[in-house]
């Protein structure tokens, strides 16, 4: 009985650990569950009242404005909802406020507009220092905010089409003036819900939250061609304590990437990306399933990710960064990934990406450290692992286990300039990485805290339960 009410305690003070890594984020069975799309806001308005027309024609963008304008009186009044019914609502940008729910019925679909003039340009990013594709400034995305609280972007399985394809000629005909919008972007904001919804064809990328804090993106749905260019998923960027869970991403970019600045821009913004947890992600790409970078320059950490599942895609995992980046990646925990028909599936690249200007410095190496891969089975797949570091900039504390690929090449494994421990890896890892994990080096990897290290060789973790196990 006593050491019943021991274990106990046990698992109480590890549970404890682990909410206090990510005290909003992590709760019960699910990973978001802070957040409530449902939440009751005590004034509510249709976006026909303010002489919207839901045919796919009529431009309501003025319509969604003074909606919002009208709407704002009630922020300090418990908040305000704007409600989208069935129908097609074209629209060019439009700005959000605080305290806010946009709700889209199961069958509205908000349309952007094909004509750039309806996509403001504003001031490039401070973090990156200009457009990201071109010098000088940038398009609006069709769905903007800053300096918000308590945003909330929902429905009943509604759309959002940024009708992208137009943007994506201007691309490849290199006729922009500007970088391309985002479909949302939320910059400064604290608070803010995603979820229910499906999100098409987005000029660029998809969900932006740049310098937010509790982010929580769950049960959404991304498509876009695989042949549109640069069509991201969700980046999460300079942003903390954010959650995605439970969705389907398909798109012509990385499915998730985490970025945080741009050289000497993110470096002097100084604003990293941590706390991001990721679980339950499924999708296919022509580029990563989750990328860390390349913009990284503001720092990356404390990202765990879990039960992902990817196929038809080019890439699993993927850290890109280059010399004159600065910055870190660090204390990254993947486990639980599953891979069909993918080329690489964990995939390195210390010499990738441009900069945004000469100013940049070339002796600003980035420290990637103490990543940890666990629990990966792959079919189909051509190369297990290409990990390239840099020369006078060693990758460390990379740590590979349980990881099985049927793998098509005959050299599955290309490494260099890298440092680290593997156990259980097949096919067969590279020379840097094969000095066992455990027990000599499980200190020198990275594992969330619900994993402990027992006083004997065994490894002791809690499983989805909070129950003690032994691995």
């Amino acid at each position: 009985m006593i050491s019943d009410h021991i274990f106990q305690l046990v698992d109480v003070l590890l549970l404890l650990a682990l909410f206090i890594d990510a005290p909003w984020a992590i709760r019960g069975n699910s990973h978001c569950q802070r957040g409530n799309p449902a939440v009751i806001r005590p004034h509510s308005v249709a976006i026909t009242e303010f002489g919207a027309v839901g045919d796919g024609v009529t431009l309501n963008t003025k319509a969604f404005q003074n909606a919002i304008f009208y709407l704002n009186s009630f922020a300090d009044k418990g908040g305000a909802k704007l409600f989208v019914p069935a129908g097609q609502w074209l629209t060019g940008s439009f700005d959000l406020i605080s305290h806010l729910t946009l709700w889209l019925d199961k069958d509205a679909i908000i349309l952007g507009s094909t004509n750039s003039d309806d996509w403001p340009v504003i001031d490039s990013l401070p973090s990156y220092g200009r457009g990201r594709e071109l010098p000088g400034r940038r398009h609006k995305s069709l769905i903007y905010g800053r300096n918000l609280t308590d945003v909330i972007i929902t429905g009943d399985n509604g759309t959002i089409d940024g009708q992208g394809s137009i943007w994506w000629n201007w691309f490849r005909n290199e006729t922009l003036d500007y970088t391309r919008p985002h479909l949302v972007e939320l910059m400064n904001t604290t608070g803010v819900v995603m979820s229910n919804l499906t999100f098409l064809n987005s000029p660029f990328w998809t969900i932006h939250p740049v310098y937010c804090s509790q982010v929580i993106v769950q049960n959404v749905t991304i498509l876009a061609p695989l042949d549109s260019p640069n069509t991201d998923g969700i980046d999460p960027d300079s942003s903390d304590d954010v959650c995605i869970e439970d969705c389907y991403i398909s798109t012509g970019d990385d499915i998730i990437a985490i970025k945080s600045g741009w050289d000497e821009y993110g470096t002097s913004y100084d604003r990293p990306s941590k706390n991001i947890t990721i679980r339950g992600l499924v999708g296919q790409t022509t580029s990563a399933g989750i990328a860390i970078g390349s913009e990284m320059s503001g720092g990356v950490s404390e990202v765990h990710a879990e039960n992902l599942t990817f196929y038809n895609s080019s890439t699993g995992i993927r850290i890109k960064t280059s010399p004159g980046r600065g910055g870190y990646v660090r204390n990254i925990y993947i486990s639980n990934m599953s891979l069909t028909d993918v080329k690489t599936a964990i995939r390195f690249t210390g010499q990738y990406g441009d900069h945004p200007d000469e100013s940049y410095d070339p002796k600003a190496l980035p420290l990637i450290e103490r990543i940890t891969i666990d629990d990966v089975t792959g079919q189909n797949i051509k190369y297990a692992g290409l990990l390239e570091g840099l020369e006078g900039d060693t990758f460390l504390d990379i740590c590979l286990s349980n990881i099985n690929l049927s793998v098509t090449s005959k050299s599955p494994w290309n490494c260099s300039y890298i440092q680290g421990y593997s156990e259980a890896v097949s096919p067969e890892i590279c020379e840097p990485l094969r000095e066992t994990i455990i027990p000599d080096h499980y200190s020198g990897c990275y594992y969330p805290s619900h994993h402990v290290q027992s006083s004997s060789t065994e490894t002791e973790v809690l499983d989805c339960h909070g129950k003690l196990m032994v691995a």
